[in-house]
């Protein structure tokens, strides 16, 4: 999670690795962010949220709550790929991303993302390879610079089916 000051080019970060319970510690972390640096909701200007590749859960929340953050406050969401994260200031470069099952997730600067056998010799640039915290930082960096412009609302980027079995109910409407 990443505080931006594009006025200051200050970026603050946090990291709270967990197995589970992200659910219920993303609001309070998001508070306690806000809190140390004498900020609240109401001073953001824009939302940044990485939407996948990655786990089902994750990217859900993440984007949900964005999604509902950003429509309480009147303010844009952006959503951010890996591949974009990956390909920040290397546009021309090949993005792999880890998948389950010995699988990658790859995408090539003039290509959709595509998911492939992970094989010794796919080369590129790993999101593994990039520490966190940078991660996160260039999240908040690509979502300044998209927010000079309208920008869809985030949805996840899912590249394979879920694992879990989908419910018997209806999928509910999404607004787009």
């Amino acid at each position: 999670m990443a505080l931006f000051w594009p006025d200051m080019g200050r970026i603050e970060t946090t990291i709270e690795p967990m197995e589970k319970g992200q659910a219920e510690r993303l609001m309070p972390l998001i508070q306690d962010l806000l809190a140390r640096h004498d900020v609240t909701l109401q001073d953001l200007t824009a939302l940044g949220v990485a939407i996948g590749p990655g786990n089902f859960t994750g990217i859900r929340i993440g984007v949900a709550a964005a999604r509902g953050m950003a429509l309480g406050l009147n303010i844009p969401a952006i959503g951010v790929s890996g591949f974009d994260v990956l390909r920040h200031d290397q546009p021309q470069a090949t993005a792999l991303i880890t998948a389950p099952r010995n699988m990658a997730y790859v995408q090539n600067s003039d290509a959709g993302p595509e998911l492939v056998a992970t094989d010794p010799a796919l080369t590129g640039l790993w999101l593994h390879d990039l520490p966190l915290a940078e991660q996160i930082t260039r999240i908040a960096q690509i979502a300044a610079m998209r927010g000079h412009h309208p920008q869809p609302r985030p949805a996840p980027l899912y590249i394979r089916p879920a694992d879990a079995a989908p419910p018997a109910d209806p999928p509910p409407v999404i607004l787009p």
